[in-house]
């Protein structure tokens, strides 16, 4: 049995998940993504209630590390690290752009398309990968300026399915009938189900070491 608590506040539309096995107990949202941070422990503790378990139960924690927004990833890396640490407990990390093709996946698309997923981030970049139906990466997750070019190589001979609120510039700038923009639901019960995979290989990460993977420096607009 590996009962695993799974946080993603990675993007505008937060969520926990209590796992067993793989197997959603209980989900929990927040779509005000000002709000992530004081949300947070407050919705972790009602979903331990409600589930009837003690945080003493758990056997990890799980948490998307990365891109997305740079304060949602410190609140929910913070939070599974000290959780780790308390009680003595793996932490398993999962890429959000990976998180969101498997989402994809799940949810039915298209079996002989690529798989897209786009975070919004500053001016005309995203970020964003591409994976095949099987979650390989053919394009590594990283940040990506849009131009007419972009994923030129593949669209070539492949339509692509893009998701994601990243999508939104993306629409504007391609003009390829490859390219199939939709709308997919993400949310942590998918994680639940990818940590389990992890717990069973045993892939773990360091709780000393593991930082969000934010792949770009932080930015503030200063006035200036």
């Amino acid at each position: 049995m590996a009962l695993i608590l799974n946080i993603d506040t990675a993007t505008p539309a937060a969520s926990i998940c209590l796992s067993d096995n793989g197997r959603p107990l209980r989900v929990k949202h927040n779509d005000n993504q000002m709000d992530h941070a004081a949300w947070l422990h407050v919705a972790i503790d009602e979903l331990m209630t409600q589930g009837g378990r003690e945080l003493s139960h758990l056997d990890a924690v799980a948490v998307t590390s990365g891109p997305g927004s740079y304060t949602g990833l410190r609140v929910a890396m913070s939070t599974a690290k000290g959780f780790c640490y308390a009680l003595g407990i793996p932490l398993i990390a999962e890429n959000t752009l990976t998180l969101m093709a498997f989402a994809a996946r799940e949810q039915g698309a298209d079996s002989g398309c690529l798989l897209g997923p786009m975070i919004d981030a500053r001016r005309m970049e995203v970020f964003t990968a591409l994976y095949t139906q099987e979650l390989e990466p053919l394009i590594s997750p990283g940040a990506m300026v849009l131009d007419e070019q972009s994923f030129s190589a593949y669209l070539a001979s492949r339509d692509i399915l893009f998701f994601g609120n990243g999508t939104q510039k993306w629409a504007g700038v391609s003009k390829s009938p490859r390219v199939h923009i939709i709308e997919i639901s993400m949310h942590a019960g998918y994680l639940g189900i990818l940590s389990y995979e992890k717990w069973n290989k045993r892939d773990f990460t360091d709780i000393v070491y593991s930082e969000p993977a934010y792949t770009k420096d932080f930015y503030t607009h200063t006035g200036k």
